[in-house]
Order: C-alpha cells, then sequence, then structure tokens
C-alpha cells in the first residue's frame, strides 16, 4: 500500500472514529426528545443514514462533524414528534414514555442482549426521570428541544437557533416557556434516600396487600396512570385518589395467580419498583413524590416498551 493510500485509509479509520463516538449523545439527546429508546434508536439511524449518503466531499466540507448529526437528529426528532402525536391519539389507552433500567442492569445482562452496544446507554440523570419526561409531553415539540438541547445540552440559543431554523430570541423564549410548564406541572424533587424509602414502604405494604398502610404512603389526591398500550390489561383512564388506587393495587395482587414477585428497582433514575410473574417482567413502576407521599404512580405493562426489562 502506497503512503499516500496508508494516509487515507488511516484518515478514515480517524473520521469513522470521531463519526461514531457520537452516537451516545445522539440517543441521549433522542430519548429525552422522543421519550422512547426504539424510537430514538431509529433517529439515530436514519441520522447516519443520511451522512452516509453524502459523498466523501461533501463530508469533508462539513466543519463539525459533530454539530451537523445533532442538527440532523433533531431535526428527525422534530418529525417524529409530529407524526407522533397523530399515532398517540389512537394510542388504546394512556402513552407513558419508555422506562429505563439503570446502568448496572445494562451492564448485568438483564438487558444487555437487547443493548449490547455500550453507546447506547443514556446517561441517566434529572431530565430523564419519568415526572420530567411525562412534563415534556405537555409541551409542543419546539418547546422540548429548545428545553433539552439548551438546558441539558447546554446548547447556546444562537446555536439552537441554527438547529431549529428560529430566532436566537425565539428559541430563548420557547425554553422560557417549557420551563414554566415544567414548575407548575411538578413539585420540587424529593431526596433520593426518602424516595427510596417511601417505595420500599409501598412495595411491603403491597406485598401485603395492606390498604390502610398504602394510603397512608399514598397523597390523598395521588394519580396512577397505566400503559397496556392495548396489548395486555390496563386502567384505560388514570385512577385517582389514593383509596382507589390502594384497592387496585390490592385487586391486582389478589387476581394474578401465583402471586406478583415486586422487586425495589432503579427506574429512568429513581427510585422504582418491577413486578414479575413466573420470572418475566410485567410491568415496571415510576414514582413521583411531594411533601413525604407518592403523589404520582406510572405502571408501564406494554410489553413492547419492558424489553430492557426482560432481554437476556
Amino acid at each position: 500500500m502506497s503512503d499516500h493510500a496508508e494516509s487515507e485509509h488511516d484518515r478514515s479509520d480517524a473520521d469513522l472514529g470521531a463519526i461514531t463516538s457520537e452516537r451516545r449523545q445522539l440517543i441521549n439527546l433522542a430519548y429525552r426528545l422522543l421519550g422512547s429508546l426504539a424510537e430514538a434508536e431509529d433517529a439515530v439511524q436514519e441520522t447516519y443514514a443520511r451522512w452516509y449518503a453524502m459523498s466523501r466531499q461533501q463530508r469533508d466540507a462539513i466543519a463539525s462533524p459533530g454539530a451537523w448529526l445533532t442538527r440532523v437528529a433533531t431535526r428527525v426528532c422534530l418529525d417524529l414528534l409530529g407524526s407522533a402525536r397523530v399515532r398517540r391519539e389512537a394510542y388504546v389507552g394512556e402513552w407513558i414514555p419508555e422506562p429505563l433500567p439503570d446502568r448496572t442492569e445494562w451492564i448485568s445482562g438483564r438487558a444487555g442482549a437487547a443493548m449490547a452496544d455500550p453507546a447506547d446507554r443514556v446517561t441517566m440523570d434529572e431530565s430523564v426521570s419519568m415526572a420530567f419526561l411525562v412534563a415534556l409531553e405537555s409541551m409542543t415539540p419546539a418547546q422540548r428541544v429548545a428545553l433539552i438541547l439548551h438546558d441539558v445540552f447546554r446548547y447556546s440559543f444562537a446555536e439552537i437557533a441554527e438547529i431549529t431554523g428560529r430566532t436566537p430570541a425565539a428559541c430563548r423564549e420557547l425554553a422560557s416557556s417549557a420551563r414554566r410548564r415544567i414548575r407548575t406541572s411538578r413539585p420540587p424533587t424529593a431526596p433520593a434516600a426518602h424516595q427510596a424509602d417511601l417505595v420500599r414502604n409501598f412495595k411491603q405494604a403491597w406485598e401485603a396487600q395492606d390498604i390502610g398502610t398504602l394510603i397512608g404512603l399514598l397523597d390523598s389526591g395521588a394519580t396512577l396512570t397505566a400503559d397496556g398500550g392495548g396489548l395486555v390489561s390496563a386502567a384505560l383512564r388514570p385512577v385517582e385518589g389514593s383509596e382507589r388506587i390502594a384497592h387496585y393495587l390490592v385487586d391486582i395482587a389478589g387476581r394474578t395467580p401465583g402471586g406478583l414477585t415486586v422487586l425495589e428497582r432503579t427506574v429512568n433514575g429513581q427510585p422504582g419498583l418491577m413486578a414479575q410473574l413466573e420470572g418475566v417482567t410485567v410491568a415496571v413502576y415510576a414514582f413521583d413524590v411531594a411533601d413525604g407521599r407518592i403523589t404520582h404512580i406510572w405502571a408501564v405493562r406494554n410489553p413492547d416498551k419492558l424489553r430492557p426489562w426482560t432481554a437476556g
């Protein structure tokens, strides 16, 4: 191989490494925007397909491939968010973002078969908590993009303007209005240790079918939202009020042949629960806590959203 050919080969390898190293950030961005790991993977795959559809000369002319990939991934996500609203109108029951296990669950092999590539793991922080992702669902796609790019990924409003085709001032206002929505829809986050204690006590009371204790752990105005996607049985509308939720959960446990095995797990970076039946994960529960009580429970039962919890 000539020196020139070797130089071209080395540059190609370096370029490939630089491009693929962006994958983790793109997955993290797309998951936060879409609330679905499956859709995030599709968005990132489409982004890379567009990169490699260009000629070598076109790719070489791009000064910052990482910025280009982020811009394209964001625009792909914006398109998906528009179509997602239409799809979710036809969704059976309530739609909840796809829950993700803790990093150690990825590594231990429970989800390893489905997600073998370490770059696919989503960084767990407050911006992927179930409460935060649900709050994002009330926003317009543009608000969502401005908030996530600026507050989570620290892009300037000038950079966001270039990505979205809006002015920096418009992007700043979009992010501000998104923050206001977050503040009005969510109370301050309780300390993780306190949340863990509440969830553990909740698990024990549920296993004991102790309705009185369950009611005491729940805020009087608490809400339980379930997502079966029309594939498995689940409440089609939110269950509201501590007493109704407690009776609903005890009824589920009582109607399950052989009983459920409920395990403490980290769900989207927060203390949560996983329910198994004969070793198969059938539900994942995420919680929101305020003023010493559980204010919201999200129960994901749609098997399509439980693949990271059941593989391996």
